[in-house]
């Protein structure tokens, strides 16, 4: 379907436009009297949520690709059928192929003046199944109001049960990684990439001071980031998600990072809604699950 044909089946005028993104890529831009939002089809990924007068909520690199194939850096990527590396094959993309794949457009829907919820959605294909066989549909729906809202449902289309991870994978903007500070997750558990950390969360908000890599297991907590600098407290709410992971890449992997520019990192913190490693998800055939990011 063209970007025409979009807008006229989907736009909503003045308030929803189907329009050509960077590199070319289909995306809707929402405009109401609460916020400004952007998704794109390309990986049904929000790259833009912003409350009228206030600072955007997302961070988005300014290096980052916005090609067919290749996954866009910054704002919320998804993360599914797998979390990080853990694929099903040596060649199997990182985070999964969600993230890469163009969704197609289910509903645009106006809530109220003030809220619009798109609707992506995602099938099993011949495609997908070159990565993983499963028989599936995902529906991402976003909401763009006074709160950001992504809601990844995965339905279960095949006749036997089957597991996968996911990650709604948010950069937040801050003003300083040095000054901000993470509540939340006082007292869990974490694994990490980085070598020397704990393993265990302490009783104080997370502060940042070298490269952090962290998975935190069996919370459902809701976490909030103090941002000092930018004078703001964000809040991230999530339903029927038991992990958290928490990164930073700070000075060298930076550089190392191709799609993310060198000096990017103080002002972005990513704290990511998700269910990965032991609390992976297992559906049901004719069953799904249904994972809510609220941010504000």
């Amino acid at each position: 379907m063209t970007i025409d044909q979009s807008q006229e089946k989907f736009g909503i005028p003045g308030v929803v436009q189907f329009e050509s993104g960077e590199g070319g890529l289909t995306r809707i831009a929402v405009k109401t009297n609460a916020c400004q939002g952007q998704v794109y089809l390309h990986g049904a990924h929000v790259t833009r949520y912003q409350k009228t007068g206030q600072r955007p909520l997302l961070f988005m690199s300014a290096k980052s690709l916005f090609e067919t194939g290749k996954p866009i850096r910054g704002g919320v990527p998804i993360c599914f059928p797998w979390f990080s590396n853990r694929g099903p094959k040596p060649d199997s993309p990182m985070h999964g192929f969600a993230r890469t794949f163009d969704w197609d457009v289910k509903s645009v829907s106006q809530l109220n003046p003030e809220t619009i919820e798109v609707a992506l959605t995602l099938a099993a294909n011949a495609e997908t199944k070159k990565y993983w066989p499963e028989d599936f549909e995902a529906t991402h729906t976003v909401t763009f109001g006074d709160e950001c809202r992504m809601a990844l449902t995965v339905q279960n289309l095949s006749d036997h049960p089957f597991k996968f991870e996911e990650a709604l994978h948010t950069y937040f903007a801050v003003g300083d990684i040095r000054k901000t500070q993470l509540q939340g997750l006082a007292g869990v558990n974490y694994s990490t990439k980085v070598h020397g950390q704990q393993n265990g969360q302490g009783p104080d908000p997370i502060q940042f001071t070298a490269e952090t890599d962290r998975v935190y297991a069996n919370t459902p907590s809701t976490c909030i980031i103090n941002d000092p600098v930018w004078n703001r407290k964000i809040t991230v709410a999530k339903q029927n998600s038991f992990t958290t992971v928490v990164w930073n890449p700070w000075i060298d992997r930076a550089r190392a990072i191709p799609d993310f520019g060198d000096d990017e990192w103080p002002n972005m913190l990513c704290v990511e809604t998700a269910n990965a490693f032991d609390n992976a998800v297992t559906v049901q055939p004719n069953q799904s699950h249904t994972m809510t990011a609220i941010l504000k």
